[in-house]
């Protein structure tokens, strides 16, 4: 897959092409069938020159950073389920699947990318940057200044500029429609096994290993703990079960080293003065320094809230009992 941001000039120089909109972020099941409608979509159309050789026209999905509250409702900008490169591999990685993006192009969204109108945001960006033959959205999509351009709107534009439009309803489970806002609500609320059965796999936070106070080593349970970027989509204070990930993947088929651990996020209240909400990993049966590196935590399920502790030797207690129960949860005992 190709990833380019902007209207840049070393954008791939593709005929004709099928162009999926949106944010994507989480690259969730829901987003998985707009991929799948759109490459039905390539399909379709009359054969043009693409890079695979299949004749299809390339699909292309189009995608916004930072995300567009941040700019135009900073106060109310919604956290990350992904990071911008860990969207990419993972829409890198539905090939597997047979759902191949040809190319990736990353938006910045801007003020003046905002202030664009509809019609002057279909012809730079669909029409002149990506020569769309058919633009693939959800029937819920807006775009163009105060989002006054809807489907009824994209489809005349399409009509007098030469590209078809489909709209794709939004996917729906027994919970309501699969959405990011509904997978960050699960993810705030601790309901990590819910928001993975919407994303199709664990929720991830990415992070670098940085130094913390040694406390974890002090109790016989050293910790890697995690800074993330700003924005990250946390899971609520608690222990988790999970697996830190070193070396995540930059690109699809990379090998990833998934290790068991006991997560803990919260401010550690057992220990008075402690205010920092953390995101800490003791890994099972582990003794290297990893220090620096960057790594992932993903989440496999919750095992309890977090709570104080009457003294340490009780917190002591629970952390055996937890990474029993770890040990049990993703090794088998």
């Amino acid at each position: 897959m190709l990833r380019w941001r902007g209207l840049a000039d070393d954008a791939p120089d593709w005929n004709r092409t099928v162009v999926t909109i949106g944010v994507f972020d989480g690259v969730h099941r829901g987003h998985r069938a707009l991929i799948d409608a759109a490459v039905r979509e390539a399909a379709a159309l009359l054969p043009v020159p693409h890079p695979s050789g299949t004749g299809a026209p390339p699909v292309v999905v189009v995608t916004f950073d930072p995300h567009p509250a941040a700019v135009l409702q900073p106060e109310a900008a919604p956290d990350r389920l992904t990071t911008l490169d860990h969207r990419a591999v993972l829409l890198e990685a539905l090939a597997a699947d047979g759902l191949t993006v040809d190319g990736l192009c990353t938006l910045p969204f801007t003020l003046e990318l905002a202030r664009l109108s509809p019609e002057e945001f279909v012809r730079t960006v669909l029409v002149e940057h990506l020569r769309a033959a058919a633009v693939v959205v959800g029937d819920n999509f807006r775009f163009g200044h105060r989002a006054e351009g809807d489907v009824a709107r994209l489809r005349t534009l399409g009509a007098e500029l030469g590209f078809e439009v489909r709209a794709v309803g939004l996917l729906t489970d027994a919970d309501g429609p699969v959405s990011s806002s509904r997978i960050r609500a699960d993810v705030t609320e601790g309901e990590v096994e819910r928001a993975a059965a919407a994303l199709g796999r664990p929720h991830r936070v990415e992070g670098v290993v940085v130094r913390g106070d040694q406390r974890g080593r002090e109790l016989g349970f050293p910790t890697a703990n995690l800074s993330s970027p700003s924005f990250t989509s946390v899971p609520a204070d608690g222990v988790y079960a999970g697996w830190l990930v070193r070396n995540p993947a930059q690109h699809a088929g990379d090998r990833e080293i998934p290790l068991p651990a006991a997560i803990s996020i919260g401010t550690n209240p057992t220990f008075a003065g402690e205010r920092a909400r953390r995101v800490e990993a003791y890994i099972l049966d582990f003794d290297e320094d990893i220090y620096d590196e960057n790594v992932a935590v993903d989440f496999a399920a919750r095992l309890r809230p977090t709570v104080a502790f009457s003294s340490v030797d009780a917190l002591i207690t629970q952390m055996n009992a937890d990474v029993s129960r770890v040990r049990e949860l993703l090794l088998g005992g």
